[in-house]
């Protein structure tokens, strides 16, 4: 396994989560993966979380630490002499730092974009009541917000939060139509299941069709991970 290129936080994921048919994706599919699914149920998702104590190849991120990141991603999986590799594939992944943006187009050919984001927490004396991300600015801004009540759980086996979340190894096709394989190691999350959700603004302004249109109608689901350090391994070709 490659070494270890970025560690950071990732904090308050919030997960909202649509069926889709799976022929929409399967030109999105990287060489030497194949699609997952859930009970032949495919999704796509779009996840906002935060990112803190960014550090490239060990060294702090001076003035790019914290910052959001918002992706829509779908879900692949790879067998490897036996083990069954799940990954996540990224359609689009929207940040506020140039510099991050470029690093990730560079090191992994990822589909990041440059775009104003924005992020708000709320709680109560109960605990976590909403997150929220916006992107975009005021002319065409884009806003989701999660709410939920109560306390976190641990994630249960073989649940669809399982299927979403456990994701350790990240996928993307390269220029010459090639594909890239890198680690992703965390702990195990606790998440608030169920949650409430807003979806608002011109979707269409950053997502194209029929992902747009199936951000418009309501998620098959939506929950809050607590979220972790984690560490992003570099990434190699796969044959």
């Amino acid at each position: 396994m490659a070494g270890v290129f970025l560690t950071a936080e990732w904090r308050y994921l919030a997960l909202l989560n649509f069926e889709v048919d799976p022929a929409v994706l399967m030109p999105l599919v990287p060489q030497g993966t194949e699609l997952d699914d859930k009970a032949g149920r495919h999704f796509v998702s779009l996840v906002g979380f935060l990112f803190l104590d960014t550090r490239v190849l060990g060294v702090p991120a001076f003035f790019h630490r914290d910052f959001e990141e918002i992706n829509l991603r779908f879900y692949v999986r790879r067998s490897v002499g036996g083990e069954t590799r799940r990954g996540v594939v990224f359609i689009r992944e929207m940040v506020s730092l140039p510099l991050v943006a470029a690093a990730a187009r560079l090191t992994y050919n990822e589909p990041y974009r440059t775009v104003p984001t924005r992020h708000r927490i709320a709680k109560t004396e109960g605990g976590l009541q909403t997150v929220e991300y916006r992107s975009g600015g005021p002319g065409d801004e884009c806003r989701f917000a999660l709410h939920v009540d109560g306390e976190p759980h641990p994630i249960v086996a073989g649940s669809d939060e399982e299927f979403l979340s456990e994701r350790p190894w990240g996928y993307t096709r390269q220029r010459d139509s090639g594909t890239i394989e890198y680690h992703v190691k965390h702990p195990r999350w606790i998440t608030w299941s169920n949650a409430g959700c807003e979806i608002d603004g011109p979707v269409r302004d950053f997502y194209e069709e029929p992902f747009a249109s199936i951000l418009s109608v309501a998620p098959a689901s939506a929950f809050i991970a607590d979220g972790s350090a984690v560490a992003v391994h570099l990434p190699e070709r796969i044959a």
